[in-house]
């Protein structure tokens, strides 16, 4: 049992809280911007490289298939090992593959570096929750995922900004090379701040992660492959063979001593499935806007790339002023009541988007995308802190992990749905996205109020009492 964590049992103490948390934010930041920037870049790297398209896009899907496959996996290691360890690793990896991706000079070098960077974005992505919850005390826990859902939502919503901004000034090598001085600031921020944890007693379970890569990792291709128009053959090869591989790994894991891998402990609660369940709603719903919108403003109404920068804007701003916020209202309002409310809201941003005149003004969209990103920052920081709360504190790594992975699988299937929609109809398709994601929005409402009811209370009363008699214990 690590000292460190026996001498704070409730969240580190002030100024070792702030540091531990920008740390966080950094590595997070670093990770989620550069699933975004290479779509960006991709065209500008592809000829660069003197690269056919179709063997480009492996420098966006291998960093996505990577973190796919060891999400799970490292949530799991982080509680043998210590989250602590699997941050710093991950992100020590991360820093080292993006000065490689800036050196490379051929595509395949680029891709393989790639996929290096994209094991230590997972993990950074893997933990940063779990480790939230151990850097704030647990009556200000809801601030502390609010701030890690701020940067979560914001950096995926700047990420093409960033990188058109990089691109403008600079080559498409500064994309990565920027990532080296953040990461090693971070990297002796994190030694120093980060908090040491509890270690489980039991050993890492390398046949449930060899499944569990092999259930996500395909599952994901398939929905890939199927929403991006390749042949229907492959994508039922595929479908059949992770969810034989899922088939296993569930067996395995309910027929096993000790913590499973694949937290289907963690599904038993009540308000913790639900909470998942909202979150790849949510996260399907979002990401359908987020691709269909620069399509849609520049296709329908003749946006540059510039101008849409632009209007976008007001829905990452909307994200960060208002999750913050809601970390401060879930201590006092049920997260059942703050998250439908929040996906209500945010249903009616992107339906009004959906609907805008032919002619519209630019407060017209500014309105809509404001809207949008309040509803989406009211939902996601009380979803995330009643996920993470639901599980016993010796589970948060597990915990973390289905938060990662739910929000992967959900921008998936919103990503995947949009480019079948944009094959099936080219000239209305950006538009039935934004209605889809109406649709998934309003589904994740109805999940988050089903939280509100006896069965779903339950569950998080119980864990918290857990949680009091262990801290009263310490």
């Amino acid at each position: 049992m690590s000292s460190a964590y026996l001498e704070h049992p409730d969240g580190l103490p002030l100024p070792q809280r702030h540091w531990a948390i920008l740390t966080i934010a950094l590595g997070i930041t670093m990770s989620v911007i550069d699933g975004a920037i290479a779509n960006v870049a991709l065209p500008t790297i592809a000829n660069d490289l003197q690269a056919s398209p179709a063997f480009s896009i492996w420098i966006v899907n291998g960093y996505q298939l990577a973190i796919t496959i060891s999400l799970l996996p490292l949530a799991s290691l982080g509680e043998i090992v210590g989250y602590r360890r699997v941050y710093l690793a991950g992100l020590a990896l991360f820093t080292l593959a993006s000065l490689f991706c800036a050196l490379a000079h051929t595509l395949p070098l680029l891709t393989i570096a790639r996929v290096v960077q994209g094991f230590g974005a997972a993990g950074i992505m893997s933990v940063n929750t779990a480790l939230v919850r151990f850097t704030y005390p647990r009556a200000q826990l809801g601030r502390g995922i609010g701030i890690n859902a701020m940067v979560v939502a914001v950096s995926a919503a700047i990420g093409p900004t960033v990188a058109a901004g990089i691109l403008a000034v600079a080559t498409w090598p500064f994309l990565f090379a920027v990532n080296v001085p953040l990461g090693i600031a971070a990297l002796a921020l994190g030694w120093r701040s980060l908090p040491h944890t509890t270690l489980a007693s039991h050993s890492f379970d390398w046949q449930s992660a060899g499944l569990s890569a092999i259930a996500f990792g395909v599952g994901i291709a398939a929905i890939d492959s199927v929403g991006h128009g390749e042949p229907l053959r492959l994508g039922l090869v595929e479908f059949g063979i992770a969810a034989i591989a899922l088939v296993m790994l569930v067996y395995r894991e309910t027929h096993m001593d000790g913590p499973p891998l694949l937290p289907i402990d963690l599904l038993r609660i009540p308000v913790f499935a639900l909470s998942i369940a909202t979150s790849i709603a949510s996260f399907c719903a979002q990401m359908l806007a987020y691709v269909a919108i620069p399509f849609y403003l520049e296709s329908r109404f003749g946006y540059s790339a510039v101008q849409i920068g632009l209007l976008i804007t007001p829905w990452p701003i909307a994200v960060a002023i208002v999750a913050p916020l809601a970390g401060r209202l879930v201590e006092r309002y049920p997260a059942g009541l703050l998250g439908g409310i929040g996906l209500v809201l945010f249903a009616l941003g992107l339906g009004a988007l959906a609907m805008l005149p032919d002619h519209p003004a630019p407060a017209d969209i500014v309105w809509r995308m404001a809207l949008a990103g309040v509803g989406f920052g009211l939902f996601q920081t009380p979803n995330n802190r009643t996920l993470i709360a639901a599980a016993p504190r010796e589970r948060t790594g597990g915990a973390s992990g289905m938060l990662g992975t739910a929000r992967l699988l959900g921008q998936t299937v919103g990503a995947a749905l949009v480019a079948l929609f944009l094959a099936q109809y080219p000239r209305e398709g950006t538009q039935f996205s934004l209605l889809a994601g109406v649709g998934f929005a309003l589904l994740g409402a109805v999940l988050s109020m089903l939280r509100l009811s006896p069965t779903g209370s339950q569950g998080a009363e119980r864990v918290a009492v857990q949680e009091n008699q262990r801290l009263k214990g310490d």
